[in-house]
């Protein structure tokens, strides 16, 4: 493949900006987003990669879901507002969120990073993501931002008091006061395209499967085969 024709793979800002509806009017900001630093390093020219906007895109992203747990979940304490706050921003979520809208086809990345896959590795999309959202806080204001986060993260409002229970710790620490033998998670399955993997994991416990569970990620998988074995043991 020649490299006039990697380069069109690669999304425009402009055509990024126009299919997510973003409405920038700083380009060169969402371009810095876009950019790796690995191609930067490629590009000796004062391109500007995306980890300085990937630092504010943290800080406004646990902004965020800090406001939009405090406000939907009223009787529950700090602590637990906590747990809800570090895991709806696991870079595994953020990664899903960047698939969900395709933002690896607009990535710049350096000729060994594009090699290696990293358009489709959850460590470049996360940062990618955080870049982005931070790229909106400074192009427009924070309810931009918001208004960009939210619909990534208002599907767990039923579910994420389940999601942080923890059931691996639990499974775990009931194997182990048990002394049920080795504890193993493994992915026996990964289906759909790169954007909507679902990835299908078993734990066995002392060579025995013991549960089974899917999810968009593998840790997502791996919790859902914890709970599937804590109802079985």
């Amino acid at each position: 493949m020649t490299q006039q024709s990697n380069k069109r793979e690669v999304e425009t800002a402009s055509s990024l900006n126009e299919r997510l509806g973003l409405s920038f009017s700083n380009f060169s900001l969402l371009t810095a987003a876009l950019t790796h630093r690995s191609y930067a390093n490629e590009h000796l020219d004062g391109t500007e990669d995306n980890e300085r906007l990937e630092y504010l895109g943290d800080a406004v992203l646990d902004f965020i879901v800090a406001e939009w747990s405090y406000r939907h979940f009223p009787e529950l304490p700090e602590g637990i507002l906590t747990k809800i706050r570090a895991h709806l921003v696991q870079n595994d979520h953020l990664a899903n969120f960047a698939r969900r809208i395709e933002l690896g086809r607009a990535l710049r990345l350096g000729r060994g990073e594009k090699s290696n896959g990293g358009g489709r590795r959850d460590s470049v999309l996360g940062s990618a993501f955080e870049a982005l959202l931070g790229a909106i806080f400074l192009d427009s204001d924070y309810e931009k931002a918001k208004n960009f986060v939210l619909p990534f993260i208002e599907p767990s409002r039923e579910t994420i008091l389940d999601e942080i229970s923890d059931p691996k710790s639990q499974l775990q620490e009931k194997v182990q006061a048990e002394k049920l033998g080795t504890l193993k998670y493994r992915v026996v399955n990964v289906t759909g395209p790169d954007h909507a993997r679902i990835y299908e994991v078993e734990v066995e416990i002392n060579g025995v499967v013991m549960g089974r569970g899917s999810g968009s990620s593998k840790a997502a998988a791996e919790r859902e085969a914890a709970r599937d074995a804590l109802k079985k043991i």
